[in-house]
């Protein structure tokens, strides 16, 4: 029987361009009798696999329908347009939207960006997926505008890319069913947050009041006690033995 038949095993889904192999070596390091299993799952299908119980935690790229799902927004992926490397866009640091307004520009089936308006002119056709249109604009035949990571995931030689500062942009969260909150999720929350090892195994750490309770009752555990429950007085008290000292004084001077 595998790991995943028997529960022992902590599965997390990935939509394209996300790199979750700093968090996947932490948890090595943390965890290490409980196997992390990555499914890289297109950006549209992880909500569905994480309702369906294919996987226990995945990171997506907003937004999403959140209805029973728990999310921790992330990061803000700048938005690049990829071009051909003799395009006229090189020769900018970065670009606006406007500046591609006579070029044509893909706009695939999965794209990840939210648009009011399509940038530029209407490309001949919709490709399925964002590497369909990199390797259309390889061809020379347009421009697709795609998270960072995504110009990253498909670099190609040939091509490359520019930011567009007033575009949209990606927004990557990690998710989660609200009702299968399990511990080790927990501790995989923990390890995106930065928590240490010993910051009760990643999980949320105790509240300000919380907090101010214990340390009260761990004064007053420490105080020592009489039977009566008041603070006990120390062995001899400081102000008969001035007292004594006193007398002695005041009988060698008759």
């Amino acid at each position: 029987m595998t790991d995943e038949e028997t529960g022992d095993v902590f599965r997390l889904a990935y939509a394209p361009g996300v790199t979750p192999a700093k968090w996947a070596g932490v948890w090595a390091e943390r965890m290490p009798g409980v196997p992390l299993s990555l499914v890289s799952v297109p950006a549209a299908d992880v909500v569905e696999l994480l309702r369906g119980g294919g996987a226990d935690a995945g990171f997506v790229r907003l937004p999403i329908e959140r209805d029973g799902l728990s999310v921790i927004p992330l990061y803000v992926e700048t938005t690049v347009v990829v071009v051909p490397k003799d395009h006229a866009v090189t020769a900018a640091d970065e670009v606006t939207v406007a500046d591609l307004a006579d070029d044509e520009v893909f706009h695939p089936l999965d794209d990840v960006l939210e648009w009011t308006a399509r940038p530029g002119l209407p490309a001949f056709e919709r490709p399925p997926t964002t590497a369909d249109a990199i390797r259309l604009v390889a061809a020379g035949t347009g421009l697709v505008l795609v998270p960072q990571s995504l110009a990253r995931l498909h670099h190609r030689k040939d091509l490359t890319y520019r930011p567009v500062t007033d575009a949209p942009q990606s927004q990557v969260a990690l998710a989660w069913p609200t009702d299968r909150t399990t511990d080790l999720v927990e501790d995989f929350i923990g390890i995106v947050r930065g928590r240490t090892a010993n910051s009760s195994r990643g999980r949320a750490p105790a509240t300000p009041s919380e907090k101010s309770a214990q340390k009260s009752s761990q004064r007053q555990a420490r105080k020592p006690q009489d039977g009566s429950g008041r603070r006990s007085a120390p062995s001899g008290h400081g102000r008969s033995s001035k007292g004594s000292k006193g007398g002695n004084k005041g009988r060698r001077g008759r």
